[in-house]
């Protein structure tokens, strides 16, 4: 024989079960992007990347790629995540930014010079290389497939400004690595 439920108690059932849907399903905190960068550091090693993009890059689906809001603005994400690098032991950045920059008007995208003159001063230290925005985005859409991507959004709504990091090993250099190569092509089995 069914038992009737009385009406309020079945009223407060239903809030008390609404309550912990609601509070199960709200959205986690924004990720502390500090922590991020400074957490998976010691983890990224050759091969891996750290790109610091404009808030209207895409948000990609690959299983390699770990992407985090920082609502922050480009430079200041810039300025410490290659701090960050710098004082790692065993990587270094090489940087890439779109082809497209240096062609992208004042006039159709107003701060677009303040934020080259910006860039270049952040940048001198480094060798950086240019690409066109789509050769960019398959390299890192292929690198994914195998390694792991950071991604640091920002606040920056100007067109072809992201900075991407693709990191290589500090403790060997390009032209160790061609030295290598070479006297492995010249010499016999060991």
């Amino acid at each position: 024989m069914l038992r009737k439920i009385p009406a309020l108690n079945l009223l407060s059932l239903m809030l008390f079960a609404a309550a912990v849907t609601l509070h199960a399903a709200a959205p986690d905190p924004p990720a502390d992007w500090h922590a991020a960068v400074r957490n998976e550091m010691p983890l990224l090693g050759h091969r891996n990347w750290i790109l610091v993009v404009d808030s209207a890059y895409p948000l990609q689906s690959a299983p390699g790629i770990e992407t985090i809001e920082t609502n922050d603005g480009m430079t200041d994400v810039l300025r410490y995540v290659l701090g960050t690098i710098n004082r790692s032991e065993h990587v270094r950045p090489d940087i890439t930014l779109d082809a497209e920059l240096p062609y992208v008007p004042e006039e159709d995208a107003p701060g677009v010079s303040h934020y080259r003159d910006e860039i270049k001063d952040l940048l001198h230290p480094y060798n950086v290389t240019s690409l066109p925005h789509e050769k960019i985005i398959a390299n890192i859409a292929e690198a994914s497939r195998t390694f792991h991507i950071l991604v640091l959004k920002t606040h920056l709504a100007i067109p072809y400004t992201s900075v991407f990091i693709r990191l290589n090993c500090r403790y060997w250099s390009d032209e160790a690595e061609s030295h290598l190569r070479a006297r492995m092509q010249s010499s016999p089995n060991p």
